[in-house]
């Protein structure tokens, strides 16, 4: 599972929201595929501005069903969750 953004363009109100933290202007959309290669969530059209934890939360809670003892795996940009493996980055 991972998000991954788009560069967008609109209006100028829509702009102000849409910058991500490296200041374009863009779509955030979180997408998760099983282990052979076959997509199995994806959403789009979030604005640039939003996390992807912010995303997951959103999501699991309206559409996104795992099932119990599944997991999808996810990097440090995610939170701590039962449906979640991050691995482990040491500094």
């Amino acid at each position: 599972m991972d998000g991954t953004h788009f560069i967008s363009s609109g209006t100028a109100e829509k702009r102000a929201i849409a910058r991500d933290c490296k200041g374009l202007v863009t779509q955030n959309c979180l997408a998760a595929c099983d282990f052979d290669h076959n997509f199995t969530y994806i959403s789009s059209g979030w604005e640039g501005s939003v996390s992807d934890s912010t995303m997951y939360f959103d999501f699991r809670t309206t559409d996104l069903k795992v099932q119990p003892g599944k997991y999808y795996l996810a990097d440090a940009g995610f939170p701590l969750a039962s449906a979640l493996l991050i691995p482990y980055r040491g500094v």
